[in-house]
């Protein structure tokens, strides 16, 4: 039996741990080759609250998707960084003959009222989760047009795309304006079967939320905030009584979006949020 997305050839941006090393090793079950771009190492307005991924980190990442049978082009980028970007795009596409899915997962969090942030936080968020997704796209839109067979592209917004939530204006910016990216691209790229779309997840078991900032944001005034002091916080963010989602439920969506079945779905923004949206 073959997979869902067999024979495809998978972009993966922020691969190295979370949800991108998930999408990468469930799309390789489901039959797909792997480019994956992680940036391997920290980012200063973001380790106060968190560190980012490593080299090791993308190296295991490369080795599950191996374990699954399938091959990975694995490259250490920053989505900032367009030229370097391309590269390993390149890279991969070269080894591979394409791309048909792009997943922009690389994002980063970080705190504060929205008057109190400093520059180099707002201009880091919204080069990565702004600007970083949409080079990942552009990176890769020529060569799956040239390719003449379709594809589809997946930028991960947030339940923060559809409505604004305290101590991340800057996090919430930059995922309203990669909805409006996303539909717009699709209306560009619908002539060449190329399907674009937001997927919106309410809070991800990663280290972008267990960590002191994130759970800072739910226990608010506590000097010392703790997973366990936030969980009524975390609870009362969904309609469904849970704190949060996997990072396998996500991945679940990407590859619902990469196959056939969603053949023709294109411009939408995609809920996987234990029904915070309409809380």
């Amino acid at each position: 039996m073959t997979g869902r997305v067999d024979g495809k050839v998978a972009f993966i941006t922020g691969a190295a741990r979370g949800q991108g090393r998930s999408h990468a090793v469930r799309l390789a079950a489901e039959g797909a080759d792997i480019i994956a771009v992680d940036i391997c190492e920290n980012i200063s307005t973001v380790t106060p609250f968190y560190e980012l991924a490593t080299e090791a980190d993308l190296e295991e990442t490369a080795r599950l998707v191996e374990k699954e049978g399938r091959r990975i082009v694995a490259r250490k980028a920053d989505v900032r960084d367009r030229d370097a970007l391309q590269e390993a795009f390149d890279a991969g596409a070269a080894e591979f003959g394409g791309v048909d899915i792009v997943v922009a997962n690389a994002g980063i969090a970080s705190y504060g009222k929205s008057w109190e942030l400093t520059r180099q936080q707002w201009d880091d968020m919204i080069a990565v989760n702004l600007t970083g997704v949409y080079n990942t796209a552009v990176v890769a839109i020529p060569t799956m047009i040239e390719a003449g067979r379709g594809g589809s592209i997946m930028f991960t917004a947030s339940i923060g795309g559809f409505k604004g939530i305290q101590q991340v204006g800057h996090y919430v910016a930059a995922k309203h304006g990669i909805v409006g990216l996303m539909r717009n691209m699709a209306n560009e790229l619908g002539e060449y079967s190329i399907r674009v779309n937001t997927i919106h997840p309410t809070n991800v078991d990663t280290m972008m939320i267990q960590n002191p900032g994130t759970h800072g944001m739910f226990a608010p005034g506590d000097p010392e905030p703790t997973q366990d002091k936030a969980m009524a916080g975390f609870m009362s963010l969904n309609t469904l009584p849970v704190p949060w989602v996997g990072a396998a439920d996500i991945s679940n969506a990407v590859v619902f979006l990469a196959s056939d079945e969603a053949q023709f779905i294109t411009g939408a923004t995609l809920p996987v949020d234990a029904g915070a949206n309409v809380k």
